[in-house]
């Protein structure tokens, strides 16, 4: 779970993003080789101390003309709302800059813990320049070489030390779902239509809503809290700083939600950014409806509802296990359906099997459709275990994982679908050596 964000400024070219990559490490997200599952790179997980956290990097700040002052002024203090711990990041070669001074500034007004980086220090010659850095008022500069990766696990240290401390989540009684999607597909006015009241800004301007806005509430003696959040845009299109850490608010919704409904227009269509928007929850390992918005606007005949689904399940074909509503927020029809599919898929999602059940299963998956030569071998499954929930994952235990072919493990993931539901969760299924 992630329990903290880190943000690391400074000007350009003192290194910012090598020191990204090392904090970030080789950690990469789960990656499906099918067409539409991506993520805009405008942050990334890390992990120190089995402690999770997100990094941020906001960009180089340079004085180009007058105005630089509004401009370094407007990234330092979206940095410093957005994160917990916030990584300041100079270079040690060039000495303190205006640059430097200005955003050191804001820093001190600030309630957050900063930490000094006096980055490019990679020889010993060089480890004295430090001193000037004091000047800063920040604090002890800890030095530090990105591309030779010395300092880094002090940083690291450091960020844990100051991060926030874990809470160990209690077991909810309430379904916390989030609302995604492009902008201006509907979603505040979903929002509203399930709620029932006007409890966010209605605007037929993209980009209404910057900030995700929880709201609890109960129906039919179910507790829920729904998240609006801010329209998702392809990475190419965000213009604004305030709208990277828009999106960024929505990618958190979805963490810390237990569904996500994914909302695409019905009048308009598919684009290809609604399959990116998608793509989010999908890799979040969410529970997912697809919600088909603006339906009172489509021109229907008895054939139109059958042609959307089909076009869905062809464009989102990683999204195979979700289900379809039509609504139309604006005249609030059908909304009561969304509620039975979000416990529906909830509860699917929180699915145990017993191993006994589960192996019975996959022998019989196995018998009906043997394995096959893959890679110099033949796979053999020996027993399984389901290891976790939200989604639910399964370790099968073989001979060699690298036998298992994807067209395999996709018909595993079938059968087990059959077998137990899962409706509306994905599936993980990792395959590990026995030894």
């Amino acid at each position: 779970m992630i329990q903290g964000v880190v943000a690391i400024v400074g000007r350009a070219n003192v290194g910012k993003s090598t020191i990204f990559n090392r904090i970030v490490g080789e950690r990469v997200s789960i990656v499906e080789d099918i067409p539409g599952v991506t993520r805009d790179r405008i942050y990334a997980n890390a992990s120190w101390l089995t402690r999770d956290f997100r990094v941020i990097d906001t960009g180089g700040i340079e004085i180009e003309n007058a105005t630089f002052n509004e401009q370094i002024k407007a990234q330092a203090e979206i940095a410093i709302e957005e994160a917990d711990v916030i990584l300041f990041v100079v270079n040690g070669r060039e000495g303190i800059t205006r640059e430097d001074q200005f955003v050191a500034r804001l820093l001190q007004k600030s309630k957050k813990p900063v930490i000094l980086a006096v980055n490019k220090i990679d020889d010993q010659i060089y480890k004295n320049d430090i001193y000037d850095f004091y000047s800063l008022g920040i604090g002890d500069p800890i030095p530090t070489s990105g591309s030779h990766g010395i300092g880094i696990g002090d940083i690291l240290d450091e960020i844990i030390h100051l991060l926030p401390e874990s809470v160990e989540e209690a077991e909810h009684e309430e379904i916390r779902f989030s609302i995604i999607g492009r902008p201006n597909v509907g979603k505040s006015s979903l929002t509203n239509a399930i709620l029932g009241e006007e409890r966010v800004i209605v605007s037929d301007v993209e980009g209404t809503t910057r900030d995700a806005i929880d709201t609890a509430f109960e129906k039919d003696g179910q507790k829920y809290t729904v998240v609006d959040t801010a329209g998702i845009r392809k990475k190419g299109k965000i213009y604004e700083n305030v709208e990277k850490y828009s999106i960024l608010r929505a990618l958190s919704a979805v963490e810390k939600s237990d569904v996500v409904l994914v909302v695409v227009d019905g009048d308009r269509g598919i684009i290809e950014q609604d399959k990116h928007v998608a793509g989010n929850a999908h890799e979040a390992g969410k529970a997912v409806i697809l919600v088909v918005n603006k339906w009172d606007l489509v021109n229907k005949d008895g054939k139109t509802m059958s042609k959307m689904e089909k076009e869905l399940r062809e464009q989102f074909k990683y999204l195979d296990y979700a289900p379809i509503v039509f609504v139309s927020a604006k005249e609030r029809k059908r909304i009561d359906v969304l509620f039975p599919l979000i416990q529906e898929v909830y509860e699917n999602s929180c699915k145990r099997v017993s191993t006994s059940v589960l192996n019975d299963v996959l022998i019989d998956a196995q018998a009906i459709n043997p394995t096959t030569t893959f890679n110099g071998g033949r796979l053999r499954i020996y027993y399984a275990n389901q290891v976790a929930v939200c989604p639910p994952t399964f370790v099968l235990f073989t001979n060699d994982p690298q036998y298992l072919h994807f067209s395999y493990k996709r018909y595993l993931e079938n059968r087990l679908r059959e077998a137990f539901g899962f409706d509306g969760t994905p599936i993980h299924i990792i395959c590990r050596k026995r030894d």
